[in-house]
């Protein structure tokens, strides 16, 4: 989902939390300063940059959360009601010396990011010591303002009506029709607040929130779609960056429409060279196939049944489209490998399936994804960049993804024709170029399915101070913290004692998960 399915079960704040956030209290005299917004956004008004924040606790550990009002229009700071932005703060744990801030964002985009501060303290303590590190859920996501799209069983629709793989004139006018009655949801549900969910907006309330931290400049660390947005982030203030990491990258030099149609080569890439060949080495526990040929043979059989007769599984309506949602999923980390092929299993042998599978695989496939997601990716997606709007160049650049790479191809479809319904953006052209940051730390593995290595090293070029660490043979998609020792040792190294590589470099993937029954 980018970026996309991989967010969809993110972490949320607790309703009790929730209920409990309170809009930043004014005060009768400015205690932040913010620097001048670029590219024809207005001056901060006091009122904003009066604000206190008024922390409460948020979750069961350390984590505080308040909110902050921000202008719907940072261009015109003084035109239509204030959103509300939710953010989070994980004091300092260490008696040492601080760091300072580091502020974190979550990916999709789509994905909360309110509570992500608890897990990177608990994984990274020396990190945790030395920085404070907060946390928000961007604007139109979670407990901040949020965009407001269709409802769950229209979302659903998109994946469990027909199969997307089929390319007859009736499905394709119905994949459009569809598309345009999601936009025009969006418009009555949201409609005065589309313009306004971009990313260039949400820099802006990212630089207020620095101020109201009280500090000048802030550590940053993002993965995924928060890569993108970091690297805004640094464009448009660049002089409030101290240490930047950018993980599994999304490729902020181009286009959203370039970025996302170059995702079914690398899913597909990641299916064929990492998911199969794993699979057949362990057909003694799986029972998939010996080759990856004969593994990927067992999926299409499989695939196929699901598109003749979808099978009803504990409530749960499974479909072709539903088997490629999950498979994707799978490829973002090999830790998944293991249940996605078990999965497989349950789904040929339904009847012998232990309950307590079919159950918990029944509860995994019954949304695709989820509608609040769903509704904040394509506000930010289809607004932040230009796209094609030609019916007649969708129709025949998603028959050509779905021919070469049908796993992720056969949803292009799908995707591109609500951003091509999508109202006009006056969102302004943000060009990354680096100019005036300090040295950027970059990570990617090389068969990445979210975020292609060929995009991540399009803007590891845009940002001719950044250093890009290459995880070689492997493809997870999240590398600091994901279980490799050499990734961590770089960032930690960055952010704790100011060493980066003297160039890019390189660390080796970790091993492929090991089934239970081959140990």
């Amino acid at each position: 989902m980018s970026t996309l399915s991989t967010f969809r079960n993110a972490t949320r704040w607790s309703v009790a939390a929730a209920a409990g956030l309170l809009v930043a209290a004014a005060l009768p005299a400015a205690t932040a300063h913010a620097s001048a917004p670029p590219g024809g956004a207005a001056r901060v008004p006091d009122r904003y940059l009066q604000q206190r924040l008024d922390w409460r606790p948020c979750d069961s550990g350390a984590l505080e959360c308040a909110a902050m009002a921000v202008p719907r229009d940072w261009r015109h700071p003084g035109a239509g009601p204030d959103l509300t932005v939710a953010v989070s703060r994980h004091r300092a744990t260490g008696p040492g010396p601080r760091k300072g801030v580091l502020m974190m964002a979550a990916g999709g985009p789509g994905a909360s990011g309110l509570t992500r501060p608890t897990g990177l303290a608990a994984n990274a303590p020396k990190v945790a010591a030395a920085y404070d590190i907060v946390g928000f859920d961007q604007r139109g996501v979670g407990a901040s303002t949020r965009v407001v799209c269709s409802d769950q069983p229209t979302v659903d629709s998109f994946f469990t009506s027909g199969d997307l793989r089929d390319r007859t004139s009736p499905a394709i006018r119905q994949t459009f029709a569809r598309a345009r009655a999601f936009v025009r949801d969006c418009e009555r549900n949201s409609g005065d607040l589309l313009p306004y969910i971009t990313t260039d907006q949400a820099v802006h309330d990212m630089d207020l929130y620095r101020a109201l931290l009280g500090v000048d400049k802030i550590s940053y660390y993002g993965p995924s779609y928060a890569s993108f947005l970091g690297a805004y982030y640094a464009t448009e203030f660049p002089g409030r960056v101290r240490r930047m990491v950018l993980d599994s990258i999304v490729d902020f030099s181009g286009s959203w429409q370039s970025f996302l149609t170059g995702q079914p080569l690398s899913f597909q890439r990641r299916f064929e060279q990492d998911f199969l060949p794993w699979l057949a080495q362990n057909d003694a526990v799986y029972h998939q196939g010996r080759t990856p040929a004969e593994a990927k043979a067992s999926y299409e059989r499989l695939r196929r049944a699901l598109h003749d007769r979808p099978l009803e599984l504990e409530g749960t309506t499974v479909t072709a489209n539903s088997l490629d949602v999950a498979a994707t999923d799978a490829m973002y980390n090999t830790g998944r490998f293991g249940s996605f092929a078990a999965a497989l299993g349950v789904l040929e042998h339904p009847d012998t399936a232990a309950p307590a599978a079919r159950k918990a695989l029944a509860q995994r496939l019954q949304h695709a994804m989820g509608a609040d997601f769903f509704a904040d990716f394509f506000a930010v997606t289809c607004a932040d960049t230009p796209w094609n709007r030609d019916s007649g160049h969708w129709v025949r650049e998603s028959a050509e993804a779905t021919r070469a790479h049908p796993l992720a191809g056969a949803r292009e479809l799908t995707f591109a024709s609500i951003c091509a319904s999508w109202p006009r953006s006056k969102a302004p052209r943000v060009e990354v170029t680096g100019k005036g940051l300090p040295p950027v730390l970059m990570l990617n593995s090389t068969h990445d399915p979210a975020t292609h290595y060929e995009g991540a090293l399009r803007a590891h070029r845009a940002l001719p101070t950044s250093r890009l660490v290459t995880v070689t043979g492997g493809g997870d998609h999240g590398q600091y913290l994901d279980g490799n020792a050499c990734v961590d040792g770089l960032v930690e190294g960055y952010l704790l004692d100011d060493r980066i590589p003297a160039g890019d470099t390189s660390c080796p993937a970790t091993p492929l998960p090991v089934p239970a029954g081959r140990r």
